[in-house]
């Protein structure tokens, strides 16, 4: 089974984002912030990281920057899935390595379907 690691500061965002993917077949791995994400990261097989942009202790895309520089992480999409939606935001995402942008509240059919795009 896949697993993806779901990044939100919010429990309920968490929630619905888990039960949207558990309920397509995948693991989840949740994680409270960056720190956090980056820490489980390091400890689960990952496929996929799902992460908020705002987040306290280290943000969406310094956590795409933080596990780009490691060799076990060049590969594995990164889709941030934010309520921020500037053309700035998008590009600062993708010159962090970000595979994809998501912009919340998220309709869980789309999710499921950029999922299984960017998914290996």
């Amino acid at each position: 089974m896949q697993s993806i690691l779901a990044v939100d500061d919010s429990p309920s965002m968490r929630k619905m984002v888990s039960f949207t993917l558990t309920g397509a077949g995948y693991q989840v791995i949740e994680a409270v912030d960056g720190q956090d994400a980056y820490e489980k990261a390091q400890s689960h097989e990952i496929h996929l990281v799902l992460a908020d942009q705002n987040m306290p202790n280290l943000d969406g895309i310094g956590l795409t920057r933080k596990l780009r520089e490691h060799p076990k992480f060049k590969t594995i999409p990164i889709l941030i899935l934010t309520t921020e939606s500037s053309d700035e935001m998008k590009q600062a995402g993708r010159s962090a390595g970000a595979t994809g942008w998501l912009v919340k509240p998220f309709d869980p059919s789309r999710l499921i379907e950029v999922i299984r795009k960017v998914i290996r």
